[in-house]
C-alpha cells in the first residue's frame, strides 16, 4: 500500500556543493519560519564546527510540509570520514536528490555517496546547482553525472528516471528551474518535481510492526533515542515491544514516548504509521540496527553493519609543565567520564580503555573524524595530549597483514602532475587513473591509509596551492612495507622559558619556527623544523650579551619570518611515534613524548637506536 502522503527523500552530494543551503530554501519555501523571523545562514548546519568548517558532520532529519504531502529530509555528510552516517540514514529513504556543482561536476566524493544511493536501490533526480556561477556547464554536469552513475552500476530504470527528473538551482539565490534559462525564480519546481516522481512509500500498515534503528540520538534526560523508519504496522505510545539486537538477542521493552519529524523540530504523537521516519524514547541502551517489532508477530529485517574505524588514538591527561594554564579540565578521570559519555552518543567510534588505565583509545574513520571530537572537547574546557594516530591492521583468514586502502584523487595544474605522482610514489601510492585535460590534470591513486598522514601539506607546496585533493576508505588490502615519515628533524627546546626575538631570529636560519616571540616555552617542546634530518636541541630565550658600550636599545631590529601554525589535524599528521600533540583551550603545542634530553638519550640506548 502507497502511503502517498509522505515521500522520505536524502539528499547527497561531495562536500560544499550546497545540501544544506538548499535545504535552507525549501524550508523558507514552505513557509517553515515566520516571515519576520531571523534565520542564519545554513540552519541544519546548527554545531558550532559544522559552521566553522563548512562540512555536515552529522546527519539530520527534518520535514516540510507541500501541497499536504509530509516530505522528510535527510541532509547527509558529504565528507568520507563521516561515510558511516550516510549508508545508515540512506536506509530510511525512498528516493534522492543528487546534488552536483554546475561548474565543477560530480566529484570524488559524489562517486562515494551515489554508489551508497545505487545500492539502496533509490530512485535518483538530479539538481545541477549553482548554474549562475561563473564558469557554469549545466549541460556537462548532466552528462557527468549520468556516466557515473552507468560507472557505478545503476540499472536502467535508475538511469531513466535520473535523465527525466532533471532540475537546474542556484540554492543560495533560492531558484530552481527546469531549464536553466526559464527565468522562474522559487523553489517550487524542485518541490513539485520531489511530490510528483519520488515514489511514496510503500509499506503494509496494517502487518505486524516492523521499525529499525538507524540513528541513535541522546538527551541527559531521557538517555537513548532511537531514530528509524517503519518499515510496516503502527507503533505506540506506551507499547510493549520487542527488541532484536544486530547479534540476534532479544528483549521487551516499552516505549515511553514517541516523536515524528516536523520541520526543524519533533512533535510527540501517540501513535506513527509504516512509511514515517519516528523517535522512539525508553528503549534502555538501543543501537544502531536494533529491529523493533511485534512479539507475538516478530519481523526479521537485514542488520546494518557500520563500517569498521581505521585510524585509533589514545588520549591521555596532559603532563605539561603548563597544564592546567588554559583548561578548566586537566584530570584524568574527567577525561574518561567525558570519552564514556561520547561512547554511549557516538556509535562510530569505538572507544575503549587502553590496557595499563593510563588513557583512551579512541578509533575513528579519519583524522577528521577524530579531530572534530578533540576539537569539542577543548572547546569545553579539557586539556590532553594525544600520540600520533595508528593505523588499525586485521588479518585475512591466512594469517596475512591487511591495512585500510585510500582511494585518492587530486586535480592539478598540468605542469604539477609529475611532482604529485612523486609525492604519491614516496608515500607507498600506486597511480590507478590519468587522464588531462586542457590544463587540469585528473589522477586517482590507491594508497594506505598511514601514508595520507602529512600527504595534503606536501601536496599544496608542490602545487603552490593549486590542487584540488579528497580521499575516502575502499577497502582493506595487503600490508605495503614500511613507508617513511618525516624527513627533517626538529628543533626542541631546552628550557622552560618564553621564546625571545634575538635567539628566534639566529634559529630561523637553521629551519622553519613554530614560534613566534614572548610564546611559552618548555623543555621538549618543538619549537620549529630543522632544514636537515636529525632532531636538535636548541635555546629560544637566549638573549644578547651587552658590554657597557652599548645599551639594549641600540640593538638592531631582528627580522623574523612568522612562525608556521598548525591546524589540529595539521598537527595530528606531523608528528612522529616519540612525540605528542598536547591540546588545550587556546593553544595546539608539539612535544617530545620524553621532555628532558638526558631521558631521551637514556631512552634511545635501552632501545638500541644509538651506540652507548
Amino acid at each position: 500500500m502507497l502511503q502517498e502522503h509522505i515521500r522520505n527523500i536524502a539528499i547527497i552530494a561531495h562536500v560544499d556543493h550546497g545540501k544544506t543551503t538548499l535545504v535552507d530554501q525549501m524550508l523558507k519555501a514552505t513557509h517553515a519560519f515566520r516571515e519576520n523571523q531571523q534565520v542564519q545562514e545554513r540552519v541544519l548546519d546548527s554545531n558550532d564546527q559544522e559552521r566553522e568548517r563548512g562540512i555536515t558532520i552529522l546527519a539530520k532529519n527534518i520535514s516540510i510540509e507541500y501541497k499536504d504531502v509530509k516530505i522528510n529530509v535527510i541532509d547527509t555528510p558529504g565528507h568520507a570520514d563521516f561515510g558511516g552516517e550516510v549508508e545508515r540514514v540512506l536506509k530510511m529513504a525512498d528516493g534522492a536528490v543528487l546534488l552536483v556543482d554546475a561548474a565543477e561536476g560530480p566529484m570524488p566524493q559524489t562517486r562515494f555517496v551515489l554508489s551508497h544511493a545505487i545500492a539502496a536501490n533509490l530512485r535518483i533526480m538530479v539538481c545541477i546547482n549553482k548554474i549562475d556561477r561563473e564558469g557554469a556547464n549545466p549541460e556537462k554536469a548532466l552528462n557527468d553525472c549520468l556516466d557515473l552513475m552507468m560507472d557505478l552500476g545503476a540499472d536502467d530504470d535508475q538511469l531513466e528516471f535520473a535523465m527525466e527528473h532533471v532540475v537546474y538551482a542556484s540554492a543560495v539565490n533560492g531558484y530552481a528551474r527546469l531549464d536553466p534559462d526559464d527565468g522562474n525564480t522559487d523553489m517550487y519546481p524542485l518541490l513539485d518535481m520531489i511530490v510528483d516522481a519520488l515514489p511514496a512509500p510503500d509499506v503494509d500498515v496494517d502487518g505486524p510492526l516492523a521499525m529499525q534503528c538507524v540513528t541513535v540520538d541522546h538527551s541527559d534526560y531521557v538517555g537513548r533515542i532511537g531514530i528509524g523508519r517503519i518499515y510496516s504496522g503502527t507503533i505506540h505510545a506506551g507499547d510493549k515491544i520487542l527488541v532484536v539486537k544486530n547479534d540476534g538477542s532479544r528483549a521487551m521493552s516499552q516505549v515511553k514516548q514517541l516523536f515524528t519529524f516536523d520541520y526543524l523540530g519533533r512533535k510527540e504523537c501517540t501513535q506513527a504509521e509504516a512509511g514515517d521516519i519516528a523517535a522512539v524514547v525508553g528503549l534502555d541502551s538501543t543501537d544502531i540496527g536494533d529491529v523493533y517489532t511485534d512479539p507475538e508477530n516478530p519481523v526479521e529485517l537485514d542488520p546494518i553493519e557500520i563500517d569498521p574505524p581505521t585510524l585509533s588514538i589514545i588520549f591521555e591527561p596532559s603532563t605539561s609543565p603548563l597544564v592546567g594554564r588554559e583548561g578548566d579540565i586537566v584530570g584524568g578521570r574527567q577525561l574518561k567520564e567525558r570519552l564514556e559519555q561520547e561512547r554511549e552518543n557516538n556509535v562510530t567510534m569505538r572507544i575503549e580503555e587502553t590496557p595499563d588505565k593510563t588513557g583512551v583509545e579512541v578509533a575513528g574513520r579519519g583524522i577528521l573524524h577524530l579531530s572534530v571530537l578533540m576539537e569539542q572537547m577543548r572547546r569545553e574546557g579539557f586539556e590532553f595530549q594525544v600520540g600520533r594516530p595508528k593505523v588499525l591492521f586485521k588479518k585475512d583468514e591466512n594469517g596475512n597483514k591487511l591495512e585500510p586502502i585510500e582511494e585518492a584523487v587530486v586535480e592539478c595544474p598540468n605542469e604539477c602532475s609529475g611532482k604529485v605522482i612523486e609525492v604519491f610514489g614516496n608515500a607507498g601510492g600506486t597511480m590507478s587513473n590519468m587522464s588531462a585535460g586542457i590544463q587540469q590534470t585528473h589522477l586517482e591513486f590507491h594508497i594506505p591509509t598511514r601514508g595520507i598522514m602529512g600527504l595534503k601539506t606536501r601536496i599544496m607546496n608542490v602545487t603552490h596551492g593549486e590542487a584540488v585533493f579528497y580521499h575516502n576508505f575502499l577497502e582493506y588490502g595487503p600490508f605495503a612495507g614500511e613507508i617513511g615519515g618525516r624527513q627533517n628533524g626538529a628543533m626542541i627546546s631546552m628550557s622552560t622559558e618564553k621564546a625571545v626575538a634575538y635567539a628566534l631570529g639566529t634559529l630561523q636560519e637553521r629551519g622553519q619556527l613554530f614560534v613566534a616571540p614572548g610564546d611559552e616555552c618548555y623543555e621538549g617542546m618543538l619549537v620549529g623544523e630543522r632544514s636537515k634530518p636529525g632532531d636538535m636541541v636548541v635555546n629560544v630565550a637566549r638573549t644578547k650579551q651587552l658590554g657597557n658600550q652599548r645599551s639594549s636599545t641600540a640593538d638592531i631590529a631582528v627580522q623574523l619570518t612568522p612562525p608556521r601554525t598548525f591546524t589540529l589535524e595539521e598537527a595530528l599528521e606531523y608528528i612522529m611515534e616519540d612525540e605528542l600533540v598536547e591540546v588545550t583551550p587556546k593553544s595546539i603545542r608539539m612535544r617530545k613524548r620524553i621532555l628532558s634530553e638526558t631521558e631521551r638519550r637514556k631512552w634511545r640506548v635501552r632501545n638500541g637506536l644509538v651506540n652507548k
